[in-house]
């Protein structure tokens, strides 16, 4: 009789171990990843969203582009994607406007005939950004 209730124990024992194995292989890690997946952020911050630009010194021929990019961000500074950014300011504004990617960017290529400093202002859903930024045409 005593062997049989060391048996059931025995088997109970691995049993317990093998599901904690499981349990601490599988499901715990796949539960965590699921809880702690952050949402994508949806809602824009003008005073965190900023304006920068890569080429902003170029010649004046009408071929040579400046490029800037506009950054839709929320307040925490994560990108916020699918929002309207538009660009306006002087010369060939390429394209005028676009919806930010998934990390809140929107590129535009810039190009002019005329040798002369431009101020360009970056709207996002229509609200300007306090900051601007200056492209240089030179000949």
């Amino acid at each position: 009789m005593q062997d049989k209730k060391m048996i059931v124990y025995l088997v109970l024992a691995v049993f317990g171990i093998g599901l904690s194995y499981f349990l601490a292989t599988q499901v715990v890690p796949k539960s965590l990843v699921l809880l702690t997946k952050a949402a994508p952020a949806t809602k824009v911050s003008i005073g965190s969203s900023y304006i920068l630009g890569s080429r902003i010194l170029v010649k004046a021929d009408g071929i040579d582009k400046a490029v800037v990019n506009v950054f839709a961000m929320d307040s925490s500074g994560k990108g916020v994607g699918g929002k309207s950014v538009e660009l306006v300011g002087e010369g060939v504004i390429d394209p005028v406007s676009q919806i930010t990617d998934n990390q809140g960017k929107a590129s535009f290529k810039i190009s002019s005939n005329i040798e002369k400093q431009n101020e360009y202002i970056a709207k996002i859903e229509g609200v300007a950004l306090a900051k601007t930024i200056k492209v240089t045409f030179r000949k």
